[in-house]
Parts: structure tokens; sequence; C-alpha cells
């Protein structure tokens, strides 16, 4: 069949790509080997937020007479939250489904491959070819999780971030390797729900380390706290697996100093590689660097009529960079101005508990920059929102830029912080400054108040400290 418009992949850069092309007028195909919905919606941003719900409400029932509520002893069913985490992606894959069928998108099961002459063959799982042409192909094949080659993952004692939420039995030890966003969402859970938990980190700054080091240094003082044990600055040397449980050999990068640590299961979180073998971009020439498709600000590659966006070019691995992305890509095809991203103001946000999400520059990286800056923070227990929630743990760190008021970054760490960030993603896009936001009446009692407190912390005009 001839398209306007193929896209290979459906996850959270391809389904959108394919939904705004269709909006804009043009005949659209998609290729997905697996669901609809890609690795997010179906094993990873949506299904272990639904695990990482489950050990919330537990955590809640746990300490319910601190909300002044008795109840009887409470007991973690694994299995059940299993069930439902994957119930939660299935419907979510539905509604893709009906999004597809409502936007007139014809939906093609199968491996896709690029073909010379802006062809895309398909094999289905039968192994049947159907070979399908466009006039523009946009390649969104996303990633899967990285391999170091001294942690193969077996899926059995070595596992990715696919089996650990498909487990069919709770593991009573696991060691995390990585503690960047998945490592620590996973931690928080399995810890949660009673496994022991190490989390081996290489980096000097440990938990998520690529935060703002006041980050980094708070959700290591209150995951200690809860009991998981954090090594940073430490690398796995090897992983036996030949005996009934793994023996992890690790050696800190500091002092040299060797550790062995017994586990039931390995969780390799060490970031994600992209997928761009065997999709035929050698055979067109595509450009390539380090593995990731190379693009333009609007996402062609150097071969007429292929675009790229997601995980398999350079940028951050996020889900909402990837829609963002599909959607300028498909804009610029069909002869629109879009602007293109800022990725200085993109957010990142961790889903543990407590939440953190971030924008724009770290402090380091301000100083670092050459900005004089101004710097303010709002502790959540100051907050009455937070104290009358029990979620006093956290943060909002502010910064600014001393000579003009921009708004440089903000790091926040506490419940819900997740959904606070948006407001500084918004007022860095409209250049607001911090006398701005401190003048921006917020609503009582708000775990947002604290952006405004934070700001007037800055300035020396907060009034909650």
């Amino acid at each position: 069949m001839k398209f306007d418009i193929i896209v290979i992949g459906s996850g959270p850069g391809g389904y959108p790509a394919a939904i705004r092309s269709a909006q804009l007028g043009k005949k659209v195909a998609i290729v997905e080997r697996e669901s609809l919905g890609g690795i997010c919606l179906n094993w990873g941003c949506i299904p272990t937020k639904a695990l990482l719900k489950s050990a919330q409400v537990f955590e809640y029932i746990s300490h319910a007479e601190d909300y002044g509520i008795k109840v009887g002893s409470a007991k973690a069913n694994f299995g059940e939250m299993i069930k439902r985490s994957r119930g939660v992606a299935e419907g979510m894959s539905k509604g893709i489904s009906f999004l597809m069928r409502k936007n007139k998108i014809t939906v093609i099961n199968g491996n896709g491959k690029l073909l010379r002459g802006k062809k895309v063959e398909v094999t289905d799982d039968k192994g049947k070819v159907e070979t399908h042409e466009a006039d523009h192909v946009i390649i969104a094949t996303g990633g899967r999780a990285r391999q170091l080659p001294n942690l193969p993952i077996d899926g059995s004692k070595i596992i990715g971030y696919r089996k650990a939420m498909s487990l069919e039995k709770q593991p009573k030890s696991m060691v995390i390797v990585g503690a960047g966003a998945i490592g620590v969402e996973f931690a928080y859970f399995y810890n949660a729900i009673g496994t022991d938990v190490t989390v081996v980190e290489f980096m000097e700054q440990g938990l998520v380390p690529r935060e703002d080091k006041d980050i980094s240094k708070e959700l290591t003082k209150i995951f200690k706290k809860s009991g998981i044990k954090v090594l940073a600055n430490t690398s796995v040397e090897a992983v036996d697996t030949k005996g009934r449980t793994c023996v992890v050999k690790t050696k800190d990068r500091k002092t040299g100093k060797e550790e062995e640590i017994k586990c039931d299961v390995v969780l390799s979180a060490v970031g994600v590689s992209p997928n761009t073998e065997n999709i035929g971009l050698e055979a067109l020439g595509i450009q390539t660097d380090r593995g990731l498709i190379k693009v333009d600000e609007f996402y062609k590659t150097n071969v007429a009529g292929i675009y790229a966006i997601g995980d398999v070019v350079a940028g951050p691995a996020l889900a909402h960079v990837a829609t963002a992305e599909g959607i300028i890509c498909a804009e610029k095809i069909a002869g629109h101005h879009p602007d293109p991203i800022d990725y200085n103001n993109i957010p990142g946000c961790t889903y543990c508990s407590p939440e953190i999400a971030s924008v724009g520059y770290t402090e380091q990286a301000a100083k670092d920059a050459g900005f004089d800056i101004k710097v303010g923070k709002f502790p959540f227990s100051a907050s009455g929102k937070a104290s009358a929630a029990g979620t006093k743990n956290g943060f909002v760190k502010v910064i600014f830029d001393a000579k003009y008021g921009e708004f440089l970054g903000a790091h926040m760490i506490g419940a819900n912080v997740t959904e606070m960030i948006a407001e500084v993603v918004a007022a860095r896009k409209l250049e607001t400054t911090g006398h701005e936001i401190i003048k921006t009446v917020h609503p009582h009692p708000t775990m947002s108040e604290a952006v405004m407190e934070a700001a007037a912390a800055a300035y020396g005009e907060v009034i909650h400290l």
C-alpha cells in the first residue's frame, strides 16, 4: 500500500506522530511488532507507576495509625500487584487502538525495515512479508535495557526492568545496579513491600546522579532511613550466578575495598540502548553516532524523506520528549513552521517516594555556565499542606540569575512534585523572573506554595521560614 507517512514504532513518539499527521490530513500507517503504545505504555512508564501506587497504598495502610486510623495488619500480595499493573497497561494499550481507529490510521503488525525508495518491509510473526511505500518515513523504534559486558541479562537471576515488573515470585533480596530513575523507582517499590534492597551506583554522587546534588543527598538520607543500602562510587566487578543465589562482587572506586553481596536476583538498571539494529539504516546510508541516528532540529536524517524521533536520536530518553519530537516532526512534514524544542527546558520526573522533579540548570551547572546566581530553598517541613498530609520529607530548590532574574532551574523532592514542575517549565518558557514568581499569588494550603516560598527565599523575602 502507498501512504503519505509510515511511522515505524508505536511508542510515545510514534503514535503521537501518527495521530498529528492524520489530523493534518495525511494518509498514515504505523508499524508495530509488539503491542500498541510501545515499551513506555506496556512495560515502562505506565505499569511501573501502577506498581508504585500499590506500594504507596501499602505504606499508607501500614502507617494508618499516624492518621488516627486503626486497621488490622496489612500484607502485600505481590502476585495481585503485578496483575493490577498488567491490567492497567493492557487497558491503556486498548485506548491507543481506539485512537488509531478514530484517526483512520492503518496499523500494520510486524517488524519494520527500511528499503530504498522510501519503502518499508514488514515481516509478521508468521514470517509473511509485505512491502509498503510512503512519501515520508518516521523511525520511532525506541530503546531497550542497556546491558553491561560483566552483567549479562539472563532473565532469571540477572534481569532487566521488563522482567522486574512481571516476576512470578517476590524476591527476598535484590541488588539493583544503577541509581537513575529506573533503579530508584524499583528500589522504592521492592523495599516498600519487604524485599531487602541494595542499590549500587558507579557515579560518585550516588542516587539519581544527574540530579542536583542536594536532591541526591536528600533521597539517600530517606532511602537509608527506610532500610535501603546505598553503595555510591562503586563498580560491579562480576556476578556469580552458579549457585542457588547470586553473589555480586563490588569494588569501592575510591578505597579499592571489595565486597560480596548475596541476593536472590540482580536488576540491571544502567540505562537504555537504542533499537537501531536491523532496520535498514546501513543499506540506505543513514548516518549514526554511537548507535543514535543523526538528525537536524526537525528530525530529518541525511536521507531525504526519512526522519527519526525518540530514544533513537540524541537527547533525553523520556516519553514526553519523544511525544514532542513526534508532533514537531509531523507538523514540519505537513508544511507548518513549528519551533524547535528547547532541550534545556525539559522536565525530568522520578516516581519513587518521595518523588523527584527538576528542570533547567542544577546549581553546579549554573555556576559552571558563568552565572552569578541566587538560590532559594523551602523545606516541606515548613509547609502546612505537607504537615497535614503527613508528607514532610523534601524541599523545593530554585535557582535564578542574580543580574536579570532569569529562572535558571528548579529541583524538587517530595510528595506529588511531579505534578508541580510544570509551573516552572511554563514560567521558564514565558521568561518569567524570580520577582514575578514571588508576586504570583499561590493558593493556600498547597504543596505548590513551596515554589513561591523558595523564590522568596532566594531574594530574602520568605515569610514562613
